[in-house]
């Protein structure tokens, strides 16, 4: 049976921006006159969701592309003088960028072995900003090796992520190789306490993650150490029949 067509109609009307977003990222941004950035503009509320929880602590940040520096500049304002920042990025001329609290790693990100570098460097790595080349292995590369170093309570966030429908990335749509598709087998993992199936069992990834977040061209995941859930029930049956139906009840078969 074939999948059905999902479409759904909707209108699209811009929002004004306001003179102050309430976000100190959004506001970093509009009064900056530093180092260049990009930055897509609902990034900014994205970043400040999974990311405030790390103000003013001794975090230790991992940014891999880093660009003319304006982000460096963006996440020192905004994590403040605790945190240490390490940036990543391919070109040698980065280097210049590296400033005090701030360190700078050269190296391409598909190489195992510079990604094991930058974790033997960074030791405990609390956030990591996955805003590097975009192409499909470098994206994949990245996560595989980088993740199981993040902190038990850390981020991890990959950008860009339309790159995996454009083909000059190595991407297109339900391309078997691309990084979202890659994603989407990460979503069976996480699940993976109630599987009925053999070919999925629980491992590193399901113990360790406590959730996964999809943004436009965006995703966040969340670790967090976790043991299988178990169900718990409160209140007196109303419908005493339902207790009898499999499946049926507490919602749960």
């Amino acid at each position: 049976m074939s999948n059905p067509p999902i479409n759904f109609s909707f209108s699209f009307s811009p929002p004004a921006a306001p003179a102050s977003s309430g976000n100190p990222l959004q506001d970093f941004f509009n009064r900056h006159q530093g180092r260049l950035m990009s930055k897509w503009t609902h990034y900014f509320d994205v970043y400040h969701r999974h990311f405030a929880r790390f103000r003013g602590t001794p975090c230790t940040i991992v940014e891999i592309g880093v660009y003319h520096g304006g982000s460096l500049e963006l996440w020192r304002d905004y994590f403040g003088p605790r945190a240490r920042i390490i940036g990543v990025d391919i070109e040698d001329r980065a280097r210049a960028l590296a400033a005090p609290g701030t360190e700078i790693l050269i190296g391409d990100q598909e190489d195992p072995l510079f990604l094991n570098q930058i974790a033997e460097h960074a030791g405990r790595i609390d956030l990591l900003i996955d805003d590097g080349g975009h192409h499909m292995q470098q994206q994949i590369n990245t996560l595989l090796h980088l993740y199981p170093r993040i902190a038990p309570n850390g981020v991890y966030l990959c950008e860009d992520l339309h790159t995996s429908y454009w083909g000059e990335f190595g991407g297109g749509l339900r391309q078997p190789n691309t990084f979202v598709e890659f994603s989407k087998r990460l979503i069976d993992k996480l699940n993976a306490f109630h599987t009925r199936d053999d070919e999925l069992v629980p491992d590193g990834y399901t113990a360790s993650t406590n959730s996964m977040h999809y943004y436009d061209s965006m995703l966040v995941i969340e670790k967090r150490p976790r043991q299988p859930s178990q169900m718990v029930r409160a209140g007196v049956p109303f419908f005493p029949d339902l207790e009898e139906r499999p499946g049926k009840g507490s919602g749960a078969a």
